[in-house]
C-alpha cells in the first residue's frame, strides 16, 4: 500500500557517510523536524544528476530558510550516495542517505522494478514533505516523468 498524506513515515534503518558509514533510523531523521525527502531511481543517472538533485542543491537555502531539512535517498549504497553528492556539489546539510536494500521505499509502497534496465529494485521518483514524521504533502511522478517532485514544485506547494 502506498503511503498517504496523514501517514507516519515507517520506521526503518538507513545508512549515510559521516566519518565512516553510519546507521540512522527514520525517527532520528524525522521526529520533531520539518523534512523534505526526495527519492531518485538512481545516483548518477541522467535525470537524477542533471535535474532532480541539482534543483534541490540550487534551492537548498530556500528550504533551510523555512526551517526544513532536505534528504535525498536512493536505492544505492552509502559510498555511491557520498560520491554522487560530492560530484554535484551538495551543500553541507543536504543529507545524502542510502536506502541500499530499498527498505524505506518498500515500506512506503514507492518501490519500482527496474530489472528490465538492469537496475533491480529502485525507488520511484517522488518527493514528500513531513512534519514531525507525518506526511503532509506527497508528490509521486508518473513513470518516466520529472515534474511534481522537483524542488521548485515542492517549494511552491509547501503550506
Amino acid at each position: 500500500m502506498v503511503i498517504q498524506i496523514g501517514d507516519t513515515i515507517p520506521e526503518v534503518t538507513l545508512k549515510h557517510i559521516h566519518d565512516g558509514v553510519r546507521v540512522v533510523d527514520t525517527p532520528t531523521l524525522f521526529t520533531g523536524k520539518q523534512v523534505v525527502l526526495f527519492a531518485v531511481p538512481g545516483a548518477f543517472t541522467p535525470t537524477c544528476s542533471e535535474h532532480h538533485l541539482p534543483g534541490f542543491v540550487e534551492h537548498f537555502a530556500a528550504f533551510r530558510k523555512r526551517g526544513i531539512d532536505v534528504i535525498c535517498i536512493a536505492v544505492n549504497d552509502p559510498f555511491v550516495m557520498q560520491a554522487w553528492g560530492e560530484s554535484v556539489g551538495v551543500p553541507e546539510g543536504l543529507q545524502m542517505v542510502s536506502d541500499g536494500n530499498g527498505d524505506l521505499v518498500k515500506a512506503m509502497g514507492l518501490e519500482m522494478d527496474a530489472s528490465a534496465y538492469g537496475m533491480g529494485l529502485r525507488a520511484k521518483r517522488f518527493a514528500l514533505y513531513a512534519d514531525d514524521g507525518v506526511v503532509k504533502q506527497l508528490f509521486v511522478e508518473a513513470p518516466g516523468e520529472f515534474k511534481v517532485s522537483s524542488a521548485e514544485h515542492v517549494l511552491a506547494h509547501l503550506d
